[in-house]
């Protein structure tokens, strides 16, 4: 049984905050984030949580297929920002979505954690294990960033995408590939000091501002790059397919430098590759999912495309899939 995407949706929030409004409250310019980063603009949640923004993408997805919240077996989200440690996230987006015949759960692989999730889902509809998967990519890492680190504050936004998986009557398309690999000796680069069993919420961590993301900028840049061009390349030898055959990359949307450096490296012209940043900056497990959205509606996909997506992400974390658009 071959499972494929039959459906896509995203949603990001209505605020929109520019380079401008950062100048004039960090020590940062707009020339300054576009060159090093590429991005213009991010979105930012004024009210709710990760399961709103799940809620959105999700709800678009299920009517583009056209079917009801009720005929949905499994959901998983991907997410580092949960609405609460307990329950998961996917519990509090069932009951918002009515979607009271599924069962679901988090994974935890930030920016990798929609790949992750896609192959989760592939593999329990391919089993029989369930017909029709709700994934959904989402964070709102305004949440967890510093406002007063000009190294992060500018990276990030909130959004999330959602894809309906499950079997495809033409075996010729769906998802046919993937490889995935975990680094951990990457952990300190990238990620939240406290919060966790390791350190738990306290007076003390709360005031040393240990509960945002902290980043070695230079270290995971070189990781991405390499990372990210390497899984890739595994990925198109696994799956035996020649770069010039495909049609779209869609790459984690972290950085402009690091997707330039990414298709340089493999080959790939600037052209076929989806880039959204600019206007959404570093959604995390959203970003993938949002590009397929995006993509899709803007009717760029065609029946059959071979698609490569592509990510890296803290842990350090990688992952890709190549599929054959199957909408």
């Amino acid at each position: 049984m071959r499972a494929g995407i039959t459906a896509v949706g995203h949603w990001v929030p209505p605020d929109v905050f520019t380079n401008e409004w950062f100048e004039q409250r960090l020590d940062t310019t707009d020339a300054w984030i576009r060159s090093r980063t590429g991005i213009a603009e991010r979105r930012f949640s004024m009210k709710g949580a990760t399961s709103d923004l799940a809620l959105g993408a999700a709800r678009r997805c299920l009517e583009q297929r056209g079917v009801e919240p009720d005929a949905v077996d499994c959901i998983i989200v991907a997410t580092m920002t949960p609405d609460r440690p307990l329950p998961s996230t996917a519990a509090i987006l069932q009951s918002k979505l009515g979607a009271l015949n599924a069962w679901g759960f988090d994974l935890s692989a930030a920016c990798s954690g929609f790949i992750y999730a896609l192959v989760t889902a592939t593999r329990l509809v391919e089993s029989g294990a369930a017909r029709l998967v709700l994934v959904c990519g989402a964070d709102k890492m305004s949440s967890v960033v510093d406002p007063l680190d000009r190294a992060t504050a500018v990276l990030f936004g909130d959004g999330a995408g959602a894809v309906l998986v499950e079997p495809v009557e033409d075996e010729s398309v769906g998802v046919l590939a993937h490889v995935c690999h975990m680094d951990g000796a990457g952990e300190v680069a990238l990620c939240i000091p406290s919060g966790g069993s390791l350190d738990p919420a306290s007076p003390e961590s709360v005031a040393s501002r240990r509960h945002f993301v902290v980043q070695d900028g230079p270290t995971v840049f070189k990781a991405a790059v390499t990372g990210m061009a390497q899984i890739t390349e595994d990925l198109l030898r696994r799956a035996d397919v020649p770069l010039d055959d495909v049609a779209w990359m869609v790459p984690h949307q972290a950085n402009r430098r690091i997707i330039e450096a990414v298709a340089k490296r493999l080959g790939m012209p600037l052209g076929r590759v989806v880039i959204n940043l600019d206007r959404y900056g570093n959604t995390v497990a959203g970003t993938i999912p949002i590009g397929l959205s995006e993509w899709h509606e803007q009717k760029r996909f065609a029946y059959g495309d071979r698609i490569v997506l592509s990510a890296f992400g803290a842990g350090f974390t990688s992952g890709a899939v190549y599929l054959r658009w199957s909408i």
